[in-house]
């Protein structure tokens, strides 16, 4: 992996008032994760995120992968994510900094 880090979106360079919100790494063997807690008062919020997120990782997929299909792969996100939170391969632990 030449590249470790992500750029900034050009949206989120241009605008002065933006901030990082979340920030997720592999090491360790294991995931790692920085987020911006307290942003929003209502956890729905961070549903919208997520929903955002899995869309925006199926549609970086289909350029890689033209031929994708792109509602099998949503749902197969969606079928981690339920099996995730139905029983995790890990205890989510950290602490505020």
């Amino acid at each position: 992996m030449s590249n470790k880090h992500l750029d900034p979106p050009p949206a989120a360079t241009r605008d002065k008032a933006s901030f990082e919100l979340l920030r997720v790494w592999v090491a360790e063997a294991g995931q790692h994760v920085s987020l911006r807690s307290g942003t929003w008062e209502d956890p729905f919020a961070w549903g919208i995120v997520l929903a955002d997120l899995a869309r925006h990782i199926v549609n970086a997929e289909a350029i890689s992968n033209p031929k994708l299909d792109r509602e099998a792969f949503l749902e197969r996100i969606l079928e981690g994510f339920e099996a995730e939170i139905e029983s995790p391969t890990d205890e989510a632990e950290g602490e505020l900094t």
